[in-house]
Order: C-alpha cells, then structure tokens, then sequence
C-alpha cells in the first residue's frame, strides 16, 4: 500500500478532482463487484482488486445524485435537468460573518443580494445593530492594507433605511435567510462550495425536503494488459489512495488488435510486441509460421504498409488443391498456360475482358436442328468475334424463331501445302461462313496461344485480366524453398490490396513474413525490452512473398467479388409435348431408315444355332452348390446291395455314364423336348448340331471324379 496516504471513497475523491491535474495513478485498498456482471454495464469494468493500479486520465459528468437527508432515498437526475434549485437553509448557526460567506458560490457577486440575520447585538463604529435585525449583503469591499468589509442594507422602522459596512472577522450568531435565488444542476455541479450545500426543489410537491446533491463522473482510466480505455461511474463502491508521486513512470501494457497496431505511428516501429491471444483455430491462413503465433511469444514487428497481392489457386490433381496470396514483389517468372471452358458462356466472359479470343474444340458436340445449335468436332478452331442477338428455333412447335444470345465464331483453317487453287476457295468460302453458338450451349474449348514469352507477377497484370493460367518456370531466387515451383499449373483468380504488417520471429529474426490484417484476428502488446540489433544497424531483411491460405480464404474472396455479374443464361422456353413427340418420330424414322439401309449393304450372316442346357444341366455345373445326397430308404432284406459294375467298364460297352445308385436327381417338372437337326445338304446354312447325351456324360463325368 502507498505508505500513509488518505484512503476514500472513489466517489469522494474523483468528485475532488480537478482535470487540469489529471493524470491520476490510484491503488485500490479494497474492490467489491456492482451488480454482480461486467455486461449490465455495456461491458465496462465494475471490479477491481486489492491492489490493481489505475490510471485515471479523464472524468466526464454523466448524472447527479440526489440523497433525501428526510429518510436517506437516493435517486438520480440527469445532467441536464431543466428543474432548477433553492438553496436550504442551515439550522446550525455560523460563528462568524466570514465563515458564512466563504460557503457562498466563488463568484459572489453573481448571486448577490444575500440576506442574513444576527441573534446578538453587533456595535459598528458607533453604530448598533439589535439582534434579529436583518442585513442583506450588497457588496464585498477589499482595500489594500485594510481589511475586507461587507456592505449591507438595513431595513429600519418606518420605512427608514441605512447601509453599514461590517468587517468580514466580526463575530457572533448568524443564520442565513431563506433565499429566493435558484441554481441549475450544472451551476451546482461546478461550484465546489455549492455542492457542499443543501438544496431542495423549486415549485414541487416535495420542495421542502432538503437534498444533498454529489456528482457521479464517467472515469476514464487504463490499466495493465486491459482492453483499451476502461470507462466505469465514479459511484463504485471502492476506497482508493493516490500513488501518483510513487509510480511517476509506470507503463501500462495495453492489448492492440492488429487493426489498432496498424493505426500506431510510424515512430513506433520497429518494435517489441507481445502474443496475448492467439490466431484462431480456424484460420484463414494456412503458412509455416502461423503456429508459432502462441500465447506468450515474442514478435518483432518492422512496420506497416499495404501491398498488393494475387490470390492464385492450383489445379486439383493427385493432390489436394492448394491456395496462394502472391505478393507482387514476387521475383519468379511465368509462362502462361492455356485456358480451358466448359460453356459458351464462359467464352463470352472471357470475351468480354480480352477480345481476340482464339479457342480449339476438344469434344465432340452433334448439332440439333431443332434448337439450332450448330456441330462441332475436336480439332475444330474458331475465331471468337463477337456476341450478338439472333434467331434460333430453339425447339418452336409453331415454326417461330426465338431471340437469343449467341457468340459469333468464325471457324480457322489450317494451310495444307498439298491442296489445289480450287480446294483453297472453297476452304476460304467456309471460312467465312461464321457460325452462331448460343450461350446457353454445353461445349468444351482450350485457348488457342501462339506466344512463350515469360512474365513477371506485376506484368501479367498490366498486360491481360484476370483469371488467368500460367505456370512458374523460373523461381524466386530470394525464396529458401519456392511453393510455386512444381506445379503443373496456376490460375490466378484476382488483385488485391491488403494492409500488412512484416513482422519476424526471435529465432530467425531476418526472415520477414507478412501478416494480413484483416484475414488474422489476434491480440498483441508492445513490450519495453530493446531490439535484438543496434538501431543504427539492421540486418538485411528476407521477406516472404508466398503465403499460401485456405480454401475458406478463397470462398471469402469470391463473395467480395463483383456481385453484378449476370448469371449464365438459361436455355429458351420451348413446347415439351411437341418436341418430345418430334424427337420420338425422328428417332422412329431414322432407326427405321438405318435399319433398311443396313440390311440393303450387308445382308444377314448365317448364325450358329447352339441348345440350350435345361434346368437339369444347369443343377449339375459347378457354379451352384447342390443340397447333400439323400439317404437309401431302410429295408427288411439284411443282404447288401447289388454291386455295380465300374463305370468306365459300362461306359466302354455303351459309351452312355449310368446315373450314381445311390444318389438320385429329382426330375424336372418340365421336360424340354430336344429335337434333333437335321443337315439340309441344299441348304445355304450350314448349322452346327450339340449332341446333348454326350455333353451331359462329359459334365457328370467331371462332376463325379
């Protein structure tokens, strides 16, 4: 505790103060809780402890207490309360002339006249005045080297009047009069000698009540590792003691978003900071040095700035598909890379950021007359011109065209050096035939480039729009170990700017990283220890240029975008019954037409007639598990069963396998008659006969050995 210092009430002390001596350092003695929840107060501090130190640094009148002196109520007014107040007067006497007048507000003059009375005789230079007799103070008269007098009227009998001065020491039993003069609440909140009076309210039900009126202020004070500036009533329920002229020098640590760190002064940097909370679980970064980032850790933060970055994602293939934000500062070189697209409609958007598109065909696409989209094959190149309105059947029962989008491609040819003069008119003849390909339209093309030429990160941005797919061929040499190098292929989905701040860690402190403000939400503090560098000196800086962020960072950036952007057209609205009875007819009339012109060219073969196996030969394959044998009924006759002769014995003698005696097949139901084939020597055909007997010995035979 701060030594002997007087301890009080923090209403009382801070209703003391005045703000031209702020700041104030205070120790709390002791801390209770207010209403029980830091959040009935919108969030401000209304707990301390023994021994926390605050630092107050302004205070702001919010309200006044009102305390009934009748029956203790208390009750609060605004500050601006329109009711004004009288003075109460006191029923305990005042022992002197002055003692009464230094009660009275600073500015004396401004709420003269004053009427008081005196119980006992007072004899002024000859003059005396009889007890009771009631004096109203006109003025205060200071002459140097006399002393202060007090002019005063006196009302005497029969209308008679007189002035008298009477010297401030004069003593004697005074009481004040019951004043007609009223004060507002501001009036009474900035006279220190007011506020120690008693009021009570002009023109009211309860105006003769007295009230003790006392400030309640709005404290704005910092304290160590709290959140900004803590701002709580000065009515707390806590005794405090001034240490301010003990800790003269005391810093506070005050916790700093990264946007408030980002507000600092550029004098600030470099500097010292603190982890007080770290990133989220779920961050939007996705970088080596994000887990260091720990409760407790030391960063040394270089400065601040914006930079322009790109956010590029890699093509999914046997790996996971990865995102990059790539500063601009990058010093690797890349080689653009063919687009694909898999609709017409993106063409057109493509179209409409880089015209002169030129595309290649890679699947097969059959026209249909009835939506009047045209054929393309793979291989096929087109010419990209334009997008304008035409008419297309798009499936119309009635026979009316519909207005629709389509892209105006013009088809490419390729110089055969071989061809005549007649082939290459024709060929220039089709070329100018332009084809219309609706947006709507399902269709798949690669970009067509003809050039190698390797980039920079901040020409491709100068030269072409964005998207576009390129493919690292040169590192960045200042990189230890480039991400970008390896990949098949980047596409780089757009610009940004992002404010960052380069911070590093204490064991690598040359390596810099950039950490993106608005995508990291932690906490850090500013710390007094000293740089590990002189300051005169730093050391060359290695500054990362690649962070590589998750798919969440990706979407984040997709919903930033452009959201003006109309969606892909849907295809026109056509009859379903007609159309659907149409492509039925079509289809019944061309299988109908192929069917007739096949059997025109290629007449039927003749085919192999082959039996099928019954149900019987199917239950003696071996696919199909059979149920146990059943055994031999019982009998009378104690002789034992015949012995049968070897099967391959009978099978010499008649060349047909005999059924096992022991095992019996069930008969099938239905019998399938075999009818025998006979060979047609005139016959064109020429058909191949089973014999069944001999298939069915061949597969028991299997069956049995």
């Amino acid at each position: 505790m701060a030594g002997t210092a007087s301890v009080l009430p923090l209403q009382d002390y801070i209703a003391s103060l005045d703000k031209i001596c702020l700041p104030k350092v205070l120790q709390v003695c002791s801390g209770v809780y207010f209403q029980g929840s830091i959040y009935e107060l919108s969030g401000c501090e209304v707990c301390f402890s023994n021994g926390d130190l605050i630092k107050v640094i302004d205070i702001e009148l919010l309200s006044v207490s009102c305390e009934d002196i009748s029956n203790n109520e208390k009750f609060e007014l605004p500050i601006d309360h329109t009711g004004v107040f009288k003075l109460a007067s006191d029923e305990m006497p005042y022992t002197s002339l002055e003692e009464m007048l230094s009660l009275r507000p600073v500015a004396l003059n401004s709420c003269l006249p004053f009427i008081f009375t005196c119980h006992s005789k007072m004899t002024i230079d000859n003059f005396t005045l009889g007890a009771d007799t009631v004096l109203t103070v006109l003025s205060v008269e200071q002459h140097e080297g006399e002393e202060s007098q007090v002019r005063c009227h006196v009302q005497g009998q029969q209308g008679a009047s007189a002035e008298v001065c009477i010297p401030l020491s004069s003593r004697g039993e005074f009481y004040e009069c019951k004043s007609e003069e009223s004060f507002s609440l501001q009036e009474i909140m900035t006279s220190p000698l007011l506020r120690s009076r008693r009021f009570h309210f002009d023109k009211r039900a309860m105006s003769e009540r007295p009230l003790l009126l006392s400030p309640i202020y709005q404290v704005h004070a910092i304290m160590h590792l709290r959140k900004n500036v803590l701002k709580f009533p000065s009515s707390l329920e806590v005794e405090v003691v001034d240490v301010t002229e003990l800790f003269k020098d005391l810093h506070f640590d005050i916790p700093l978003t990264l946007t408030e760190v980002l507000s600092q002064p550029d004098e600030s940097f470099p500097t010292v900071a603190e982890v007080l909370e770290g990133p989220e679980s779920r961050s939007l970064l996705k970088c080596n040095w994000l887990p260091e980032l720990k409760i407790g850790q030391l960063l040394f933060l270089h400065g601040k700035g914006t930079s322009a970055m790109v956010l590029a994602s890699s093509i999914k293939g046997r790996k996971a598909k990865q995102y990059f934000l790539i500063s601009q500062e990058y010093n690797g070189r890349f080689r653009r890379r063919p687009r694909e697209f898999n609709s017409v409609y993106e063409l057109y958007v493509a179209l409409m950021k880089s015209p002169g598109l030129r595309v290649s065909v890679t699947r097969n696409s059959e026209d249909e007359e009835e939506e009047g989209v045209p054929a393309l094959s793979v291989g096929e190149q087109l010419e990209v011109l334009r997008c304008e309105r035409v008419w297309l059947p798009c499936g119309a029962s009635d026979g009316q065209n519909q207005s629709v989008e389509a892209l105006i491609c013009q088809p490419l040819q390729e110089p055969d050096e071989g061809d005549d003069d007649e082939e290459d008119e024709v060929k220039q003849e089709e070329q100018k035939e332009e084809l219309a390909l609706p947006l709507h339209m399902q269709c798949h093309f690669v970009e067509k480039l003809t050039e190698s030429k390797k980039y920079r990160l901040r020409d491709l941005g100068k030269e072409f729009t964005w998207p576009q797919d390129v493919k690292v061929v040169a590192r960045d040499a200042e990189l230890e170990s480039d991400p970008l190098v390896g990949l098949a292929c980047l596409r780089l989905e757009g610009a940004m700017i992002e404010p960052t701040i380069k911070a590093s860690l204490p064991n690598r402190p040359e390596h810099c990283f950039q950490i993106p403000v608005q995508r990291l939400s932690m906490s850090v503090c500013f710390t007094q220890d000293p740089l590990p560098w002189p300051s005169d000196q730093p050391p060359k800086f290695q500054v990362d240029t690649v962070t590589e962020v998750t798919e969440a960072f990706y979407y984040e950036f997709c919903k930033q975008g452009d959201s003006s952007e109309s969606p892909p057209p849907r295809p026109p609205k056509r009859n379903m019954s007609s159309s659907s009875s149409s492509k039925k007819t079509s289809k019944k009339s061309t299988k109908k037409k192929s069917s007739k012109t096949d059997n025109a060219k290629h007449p039927p073969t003749p085919t192999r007639q082959i039996c099928t196996p019954t149900k019987e030969f199917d239950s003696l394959t071996l696919c199909k598990k059979r149920p146990p044998a059943p055994l031999p009924p019982a009998t009378l006759d104690a002789s034992p069963p015949p012995i049968a002769p070897r099967k391959h014995e009978v099978e010499r003698r008649s060349g047909i396998a005999l059924p096992n005696t022991y095992v019996k097949a069930p008969e099938s139901k239905k019998t399938v008659m075999l009818h025998d084939v006979s060979t047609d020597v005139d016959s064109d055909h020429d058909y191949e006969t089973v014999d069944m007997p001999e298939m069915v010995r061949k597969v028991q035979e299997n069956f049995l050995f």
